[in-house]
């Protein structure tokens, strides 16, 4: 934890040029029309991001969310923690944001996308298997360890696999206020209201039986 103190800002100082680079180069959110804008998560008006605050103060732009590993309390063995506009309200407006991913032994992050941000994964300690697949179906992997990056193309679904004998950290950046998150298996097998089985069935060209278990293991 001494040491994790120490060049944390060093990472997230660095992360985060990074992201506010790519954001001009490919910028994935809007550009922002004043210098600040802090959100305001109470307002029940509805624009693409967040109302500006009537106030803002220092506290708005800073967080120590990042600095404590996350309780890993799933079945996948990982947990990510954000520092996106949901946490520091500073970001509204920014185009960037950053989260903290642990894993358990083994643990993984099946496959997902982030529809709204490219990512740029820095690995803290451990080591783990990365990947993303293209449009094309063309794979990009690689085993990464600690002080490796990785970089995701927005939209690409892409894994994160811890593969080492002892617990794994990444630090990721975006560059978007909120990129989202949408994870292939339960967006499958847990939407709301559900998928017909009928299509999963014909999707995955098996029958309507297996897709109720599978229905049922993601439940």
């Amino acid at each position: 934890m001494v040491v994790f103190r120490k060049i944390f800002p060093l990472i997230v100082v660095t992360m985060t040029l990074l992201a506010i680079n790519s954001d001009k180069a490919c910028a994935a959110d809007p550009d922002m029309l004043q210098d600040i804008c802090p959100a305001d998560l109470t307002s029940t008006v509805k624009v693409n991001g967040f109302p500006c605050k009537n106030t803002s103060s220092t506290d708005d732009f800073t967080s120590r969310v990042l600095l404590v590993p996350g309780v890993i309390t799933n079945g996948f063995g990982f947990v990510a923690t954000r520092a996106d506009v949901q946490s520091v309200p500073g970001l509204n407006t920014l185009g960037v944001s950053m989260a903290r991913v642990d894993y358990a032994p083994g643990g993984i992050t099946p496959p997902h996308i982030h529809p709204r941000a490219s990512q740029m994964i820095y690995v803290f300690q451990g080591q783990l298997d990365v990947g993303f697949i293209t449009t094309a179906n063309v794979l990009f992997a690689k085993r990464i360890v600690q002080g490796e990056v990785f970089v995701i193309p927005r939209g690409l679904v892409h894994y994160q696999k811890n593969t080492g004998r002892g617990p794994a950290t990444i630090i990721a950046a975006f560059n978007s206020q909120s990129p989202g998150t949408q994870g292939i298996s339960t967006t499958l097998f847990r939407s709301s209201p559900p998928i017909p089985n009928e299509i999963l069935a014909q999707t995955f060209r098996t029958n309507v039986a297996h897709v109720a278990l599978l229905r049922a293991i993601f439940a």
